[in-house]
């Protein structure tokens, strides 16, 4: 069997996240993906990728892989896909990649940023990508707040009440919340992400930059592990995978 690991990027605007549906397979990012490859490779195509992406959220870095008893050249696959994915979906690289490689399992790191515009008048040409609040965040208080959520620690505050998790313990290296022209830009590290936790963790973190929360509220937050102390769920275009470490 041949291990073929891809990079793509994606717009996740019009699909119902990355994750294939039964019913729409055709409105997801794997379920594009497959379709097109098992008819190049006249086989049941089946990708395995880093980690799913909600509806509406974007990425710059996942990483896939799916398996083929088929031999062919990694140049003429990529022609094939260029010419029948649709252009909100872009292959970056492909190569073939050890029989035992597995896009999710050997992940040990994933970077995530989201996006804000602070601006009066949102920018209408990154309106898919940026979650538009006009007002000012103080961006100092939300850099504290975040101080809270680094390292090893029970974020079941801060994941979906449906998540179905065994364990809520993950381990977050860095929050860094930078700011350029009204443009806020808050990159997350760690070693694995709950459902919806970084949209949550930015809801709250915006709350605190609204005045609304105090940064040591965050603590608390952590300690009451109950998603209903912690802020709404971002809207999921400011989000994006940006890279997955291995």
């Amino acid at each position: 069997m041949n291990n073929y690991k891809l990079l793509i990027a994606y717009d996740g605007t019009k699909y119902n996240g990355f994750q294939r549906q039964t019913l729409h397979p055709e409105k997801t990012i794997q379920g594009k993906l497959e379709n097109v490859l098992s008819v190049l490779f006249k086989e049941d195509i089946k990708i395995i990728a880093s980690g799913r992406t909600d509806a509406g959220v974007h990425a710059k870095g996942q990483v896939c892989n799916f398996q083929s008893k088929a031999s062919l050249t990694c140049e003429d696959i990529l022609i094939y896909l260029a010419e029948y994915l649709p252009q909100d979906i872009a292959v970056l690289n492909l190569q073939l990649a050890s029989p035992r490689f597995h896009s999710r399992y050997n992940a040990v790191k994933k970077r995530y940023s989201y996006t804000i515009d602070t601006n009066l008048f949102a920018n209408p040409f990154m309106l898919k990508y940026t979650y538009h609040v006009p007002q000012k965040l103080d961006i100092i208080k939300m850099q504290l707040a975040a101080g809270h959520l680094i390292g090893t620690k029970d974020f079941k505050s801060f994941t979906s009440l449906k998540s179905k998790t065994k364990t809520t313990v993950r381990t977050i290296t860095r929050i860094e919340v930078q700011e350029e022209q009204n443009i806020i830009k808050i990159i997350y590290e760690s070693d694995g992400f709950l459902q919806h936790m970084v949209r949550i963790i930015t809801g709250t973190l915006i709350e605190v930059g609204l005045g609304l929360r105090e940064p040591d509220d965050v603590a608390i937050i952590l300690d009451n592990s109950e998603r209903s102390t912690a802020g709404p769920t971002a809207p999921p275009h400011g989000l994006c995978m940006e890279i997955v470490y291995y």
